[in-house]
């Protein structure tokens, strides 16, 4: 057994400068050492202790500290939504990560999604606090310890800095962090630590390197420990078509080693895959991952820590965020079942009920089901790639039995499908963003949806005949009234204080124009047809609508909706049905 390097992630909103974090850590690492100090690997730096040792030079012997870590695999990635594809089975790839905020701005979306999924993931953080720099009358100090760089600067700029990092603290507070800067932590294991920094100047990047070392050494030496010489294991970053290549796998390798010819087998959405490695890639000393044009070196064999391209055969349904193992002949189906096993823990299908969700990844699918079933959102299906039809399909089923479950997430992928139907469709790149946008569609088509049965009601609301405004006494009873309370519709049914229905409105006029609805205020001519006014109903008379105890049932589960004269209007229908039936509406 030996110890491999902690895989550091660095997350941020976007500009807040985590490639520049980076970059000036490699760029540290480059310049106080030997340009070969530092390694780079498929989506990842590998910073040896050595290199660590002399970037942050005097301030090791100044704290005492002793590293007995390999050194830093610092996962570089873009986007902050990389982190999530970084899954093992059972928590995050991640031992550690840094969290860049710019301290001008504070907390941002996208650092409150980092943040939710570092809680959800246990992932151990700290926080850069960046562009320091950027703060109005900094004096910088390139490359400076940053307790010596912030000595010197002014009372006002010191309180500057420290109400800015106080912001920071009262924000992470209402997440539910403890943290401070990281001179004035007690106690690692208890609160995060913020470091002030600039990926500009270089200030504070040595104590950064150091407080994630240590960390990563105290509390994750035994987490560290792996088997170099046995099986490999890894999780899939990316899969990507490569000239000269074909299709090949980015991976990032957390045990064990792989060897050219190694028979690996991969998870896939169905059956795992079982090939040999035809492949093994790092790229070029020094070289941009990011810049397409990088050139690659082949290899024989890789240990753990490392990121490394694998090329091999039919690996057409792999897809990011999936494990990959190697083994010998004999285990293979047993590696199959595992894999297979891991793969079904995030890909589920449950029963009947439920929303459809997507997302680009393994691990962002495993992060955003986790969100959801916090929130107790029911999950009808859940899997990897773009929106289909079939997910539309399936989401359509729900409608009879729960519209507000029509409905389909989608985490970082695309739908080409024009026509929904009766689905809806939200896709976003920020999980949190996705969860606020399904709680805002849900309660808006909730609403909607009770409007819509509000509409199919009778309504409550009364009016009183005029005195003198007789029009016509039968076939139909025309007369002038005064609109008391509610909204009067054609055709809705009438009774009189005694409870009795009577008649309906055939229709309305006002100054010879014809009318659907009348509300409180209003004096208009009504047509009823089925009375004689002087019989049934006499002028200075009181109708109201006449509601079935079905309807009163439901305008009560609705009364959300109703104004409070309708709902007064309403309690008075009821009294005077319950004049001869006590338990009407009960």
């Amino acid at each position: 057994m030996a110890t491999r390097s902690p895989l550091c992630v660095v997350l941020a909103h976007v500009d807040h400068g985590k490639t520049s974090i980076l970059d000036k850590i490699r760029g540290t690492a480059i310049a106080s050492g030997e340009a070969g100090g530092i390694t780079q690997a498929i989506g990842a730096s590998i910073i040896p202790l050595d290199t660590i040792k002399k970037a942050c030079g005097k301030l090791l012997e100044t704290l005492k500290m002793k590293f007995t870590v390999p050194g830093l695999l610092f996962i570089d990635t873009p986007g902050h939504a990389s982190f999530t594809s970084l899954r093992r089975r059972g928590g995050n790839l991640a031992d550690i990560a840094i969290l860049v905020i710019d301290v001008n701005e504070g907390l941002k979306p996208q650092t409150i999604e980092s943040i939710e999924i570092l809680k959800q993931y246990k992932t151990p953080f700290v926080i850069a606090a960046n562009k320091i720099d950027m703060i109005s009358g900094w004096q910088p100090s390139p490359n400076s310890p940053i307790l010596a760089s912030i000595s010197k600067q002014s009372n006002n700029i010191q309180t500057l800095l420290d109400t800015k990092l106080y912001e920071i603290l009262g924000k992470l507070a209402e997440l539910g962090f403890d943290s401070e800067r990281f001179d004035r932590v007690d106690d690692f294991t208890k609160r995060i630590a913020i470091i002030p920094t600039s990926a500009k100047t270089g200030e504070g990047i040595p104590e950064l390197l150091v407080v994630v070392t240590g960390l990563a050494q105290k509390f994750l030496e035994n987490c560290l420990e792996c088997d170099v010489k046995g099986y490999a294991k890894g999780t899939i970053f990316e899969v990507k078509e490569e000239k000269g290549l074909g299709k090949s796998m980015d991976v990032i390798l957390y045990d064990g080693s792989l060897k050219r010819n190694d028979t690996i087998v991969i998870g896939t959405l169905t059956e795992p895959i079982v090939t040999k490695v035809k492949g093994l890639f790092e790229p070029m000393p020094l070289a941009e991952m990011r810049d397409k044009k990088s050139k690659f070196k082949s290899v024989s064999e890789v240990h753990a820590s490392t990121g490394v391209k694998i090329s091999a055969n039919d690996i057409d349904e792999v897809l990011s965020g999936m494990p990959i193992r190697s083994c010998s002949h004999q285990d293979i189906q047993k590696v199959k079942e595992e894999i297979k096993a891991e793969v079904e823990e995030v890909i589920i299908q449950t029963d009947k009920e439920g929303i459809v969700i997507k997302a680009d990844s393994l691990g962002s699918l495993e992060a955003l089901l986790s969100l959801l079933k916090e929130k107790n959102i029911q999950i009808k299906k859940a899997s990897v790639g773009n929106i289909t039809k079939k997910d539309i399909s399936d989401a359509e089923a729900n409608y009879e039995k729960d519209p507000l479950k029509t409905l389909i997430l989608g985490f970082n992928v695309s739908c080409d499908i024009k026509e929904t139907g009766k689905v809806k469709i939200i896709i976003n790149n920020v999980i949190y963003k996705l969860i606020e946008d399904i709680e805002k569609w849900q309660a808006e088509e909730k609403k909607r949806m009770e409007t819509e049965q509000l509409e199919q009601l009778t309504m409550p609301c009364k009016f009183q005949l005029l005195n003198g405004y007789v029009f016509r006494q039968n076939n139909p009873a025309v007369a002038g009234v005064d609109i008391l309370g509610g909204t009067v519709r054609a055709g809705v049914p009438l009774m009189k204080n005694d409870g009795k229905e009577i008649t309906s409105v055939k229709s309305m006029q006002l100054e010879q124009e014809n009318l659907e609805k009348a509300e409180k205020g209003k004096q208009v001519a009504v047509s009823m047809e089925g009375v004689t006014i002087g019989r049934q109903i006499n002028e200075g008379e009181i109708l109201y609508s006449s509601i079935s105890e079905s309807e009163f049932r439901k305008l009560k589960e609705l009364k959300k909706y109703l104004s409070k004269e309708e709902v007064e209007i309403l309690k008075e229908i009821a009294q005077i049905k319950r004049k001869s039936n006590p338990m009407w509406g009960v």
